[in-house]
């Protein structure tokens, strides 16, 4: 094996080129200074590449010289990332004269890398050529260049993406829609938010179920629930396809602040709509119904429950339990739960939304730390419930003696 030094190397680069004796040949790249990278590729040629001496070069040079696209695109991204822009931009230059298509991923991540430092002229180079080499890339590309740009929260790089992508004449498609809408509800204002789904209405693309609940989150964040309300209103309560999600959150807006007539009156409205309640329905009501101690309201909710065949989770059983320690009738709990099946195994099944706005009870957060801490194969809801009576019994005791 013979050693071959390289030209042309930067300063910062150690290069050696260890030639074996069949065709491939490999270049170890070490960066000096206290992080070390190797990179192992094909040889390369190119102003600024690295170069081999022609003595051990075979007269077909195209055969061992020329790499392949996925070691190209490796090492050009390795630039890119690296802050080594000139050299990044020879490969790409390498790569626009030869028969070698990057692509998709490659192309979006080097967009990225150049909105991001603001190089908005690289950006639209690179579109250009694009378009030019092979147009078919190019709605992968924008749809993951904008994915880039949404989830690093540069929302204006990704409004330029956007323009760019109608100019060219390709239409915004509903994940790429839907995406720009969800991004502006996790990075943006609310009324950037609005506006984006203004947006999205009135280019007649569905909003889809991730995005509703993008949007709504953002609502309850800034406790904005009138607002959540209409929203939910305004995307149709009518739709099936994402389940009772529309109607719950809705549900949701009034038992946030406990508007109780307003609360049932939606709820009937949504059985009368032929929506079946289900569970996060059922714990909604519940949870406001214990809050405001309204126990023979909660006991109707349990007993349509049962009816409707919804099973219980931990969260059922903290709304009982809870309001019926608030009004110290611990001795009629057993009465209480009579429907409900507590040896059952303990699950927690209820959207993480509806902790969002109601929180959780007392019991519910005391279960959870029993769960985290006490290692078993099996907890029944008769178990935990029996932990809770005899803590809060000590607690009492305690607040006696005092």
């Amino acid at each position: 094996m013979e050693l071959v030094l390289l030209a042309s190397a930067p300063p910062t680069l150690k290069r050696q080129c260890f030639l074996p004796n069949n065709r491939n040949s490999y270049h170890y790249f070490r960066l000096k200074g206290k992080y070390e990278d190797y990179v192992d590729r094909q040889s390369l040629t190119g102003e600024g590449l690295p170069l081999v001496s022609e003595k051990i070069v075979p007269k077909n040079k195209s055969e061992v010289l020329l790499p392949k696209n996925t070691a190209l695109s490796t090492l050009l991204l390795y630039y890119v990332r690296n802050g080594l822009f000139s050299k990044a931009l020879g490969i790409w230059d390498e790569m626009m004269n030869s028969s070698f298509v990057p692509d998709a991923e490659v192309v979006s991540q080097m967009i990225f890398i150049y909105g991001s430092i603001r190089d908005f002229k690289m950006v639209a180079r690179i579109l250009h050529q694009m378009q030019l080499k092979d147009v078919e890339i190019l709605p992968d590309t924008f749809s993951q260049a904008i994915s880039y740009f949404g989830k690093s929260g540069q929302l204006d790089c990704m409004e330029i993406m956007i323009k760019e992508m109608v100019s060219m004449g390709f239409p915004v498609d509903s994940a790429t829609g839907n995406a720009y809408v969800s991004y502006y509800s996790a990075f943006g204002s609310l009324a950037d938010m609005e506006a984006a789904y203004g947006r999205l209405k009135r280019s007649r693309i569905l909003i889809e179920e991730e995005a509703i609940r993008a949007l709504s989150f953002a609502y309850i964040k800034e406790k904005r629930f009138y607002a959540l309300g209409r929203f939910v209103q305004d995307v149709g309560l009518g739709r099936r396809n994402v389940g009772n999600l529309l109607w719950n959150l809705l549900l949701l807006s009034y038992a946030a602040n406990f508007k109780m007539k307003s609360l049932q009156r939606e709820f009937v409205r949504m059985v009368e709509a032929g929506f079946s309640p289900d569970l996060n329905t059922f714990n909604i009501r519940a949870l406001a119904f214990s809050r405001m101690s309204l126990l023979w309201d909660l006991h109707l909710s349990l007993d349509h429950m049962r009816h409707e065949a919804v099973a219980p989770d931990l969260v059922t059983y903290g709304c009982v339990v809870d309001a019926y320690l608030d009004k110290r009738l611990g001795r009629n709990l057993k009465f209480a739960l009579r429907k409900l099946d507590w040896d059952d195994s303990v699950s927690v099944m209820t959207d993480p939304l509806v902790f969002e706005v109601m929180g959780k009870g007392d019991f519910h957060m005391n279960s959870e730390i029993v769960l985290e801490n006490v290692k078993k194969r099996y907890w029944s809801y008769k178990m935990l419930i029996s932990i809770y009576l005899k803590k809060k019994f000590r607690s009492n005791q305690i607040f006696w003696n005092y």
